[in-house]
């Protein structure tokens, strides 16, 4: 059964209530010392750990690590209509994230200087897919695509083995572009992918979504490659006003709550009778669900729960502590709820705008910040996979303009070299 869910009032949340649903903890910290020691064989023995663990974590023995070709043949295996879908979702998928392109510029400055910016992709990036014998296309799709359309030249995907691959993930790892695909997760397949082994070739960025022992592996080669940021278990907020409709926000809360046991997944109305009414929605909804012992335990979290605020500037300053992954506004004014709101990984607006649109086929991408990461860091997009550099030129006027406070500077930073530099110009 569910766990009985009560509307609380925002105002008598103890400080250390407040605390469960602010530092929401992804339980990355507790699996560091055995990832390290995971990351640490995976460096020194390559393919030999990979298929050591697989055997270990994922009760499978590998024979090709390397499943680029199975790959290709996926689509024979999968109907016509999961592939239609697949289809949908990239294509809506593809055209948001091509809309995200920057162009080279330059501007040239009267007084002879000209200065500009170029964007260029990085050559080799990983992906990281969940899955083995469980299906996540959408993962695929969301990781993918973006370093496609920003012009990365090797796209490589690690995805848990299985005895049997789902024939789905990798069908839309294929369609969605990925140049090699090997059979390695957890740690190890981050490790794979940042170090390299005989059989995966190391890459410069890691990104994708997976579980704390994947988020802690990321943390772990963060500095020897990149990585686009440490996520943990799904989290959703809904703001919701008199109008909103309470089996639609009940749905959208339930639905959050099957992704994770961890997941956090909170209402906060400013009208009480809606909130009584979302957490009596809960309960009539729930029956219904299949991952019912999943759900039961996200909505038991302490950072779950149907929250009363006194006041909608109130319940605006609970979502804007909490900097939830993904904000749902179900309110007469939805738009002008969002501008007071800035720490938000994806915004989704109005009655007819499920989170799960974006999880799979709006077009916007779903691998999101989590635990308040939102009030540093945008999700993924077609920036995680480019690097700008700056550019440029001085005319002989140019440089005289500025001559005087570039040395004045140089010489009070103590470089003489630097001023030097300007003044042998100069004199020339």
């Amino acid at each position: 059964m569910t766990p009985a869910v009560e509307p609380r009032p925002v105002a008598d949340l103890s400080p250390e209530e407040r605390r469960a649903f602010f530092e929401r903890d992804a339980g990355v910290a507790g699996v560091r010392g055995d990832v390290a020691d995971i990351v640490d064989r995976v460096r020194r023995e390559g393919d030999v750990a990979l298929r050591e663990f697989s055997r270990e974590f994922d009760g499978v023995e590998v024979a090709n690590i390397d499943v680029t070709d199975e790959a290709e043949r996926a689509a024979e295996s999968v109907d016509d209509g999961t592939m239609a879908a697949i289809e949908t979702a990239l294509s809506n998928v593809r055209e948001f994230h091509e809309a995200q392109v920057p162009e080279d510029w330059t501007r040239e400055f009267a007084d002879g200087r000209e200065l500009g910016r170029r964007f260029r992709p990085l050559d080799r990036v990983g992906v990281y897919v969940p899955g083995g014998a469980a299906a996540y296309p959408s993962s695929a799709i969301m990781g993918i695509v973006p370093a496609k359309v920003a012009g990365v030249d090797h796209v490589a995907v690690a995805t848990p083995p299985a005895e049997e691959l789902n024939p789905v993930t990798l069908a839309a790892v294929h369609e969605a572009g990925a140049d090699a695909v090997y059979s390695v997760g957890g740690a190890q397949g981050i490790a794979a992918l940042a170090y390299g082994t005989e059989t995966v070739n190391p890459v410069r960025k890691v990104v994708g979504p997976g579980n704390k022992w994947v988020s802690a592996a990321k943390a772990e080669v963060r500095g020897d490659v990149e990585i686009d940021f440490v996520a943990g278990p799904s989290e959703v907020l809904v703001l919701a006003d008199e109008t909103a409709d309470p089996e639609f926000v009940a749905a959208d809360l339930l639905a959050q709550a099957e992704h994770d046991s961890d997941a956090s997944v909170v209402a906060v109305t400013d009208d009480e009778s809606v909130g009584e009414a979302v957490a009596e929605s809960i309960d009539e909804q729930f029956g219904s669900r299949e991952r019912s012992d999943t759900i039961a335990t996200a909505l038991g979290n302490d950072a779950s729960g149907v929250l009363v605020a006194r006041s909608m500037s109130e319940a605006v300053l609970f979502t804007e502590e909490y900097a939830p992954e993904h904000l749902s506004i179900q309110a007469d004014d939805d738009e002008a709820l969002l501008d007071r709101v800035t720490n938000v990984g994806s915004a989704f607006l109005g009655p007819f705008t499920p989170v799960a649109a974006g999880d799979y086929a709006s077009g916007t991408n779903h691998v999101l910040p989590t635990n308040g990461g939102a009030r540093a860091h945008g999700g993924l997009s077609v920036d995680t996979f480019l690097r700008s550099s700056t550019v440029q030129r001085l005319s002989e006027d140019g440089l005289a303009e500025i001559a005087d406070a570039v040395t004045t500077l140089a010489t009070a930073e103590g470089l003489e070299g630097h001023a030097a530099s300007v003044d042998e110009r100069i004199d020339r």
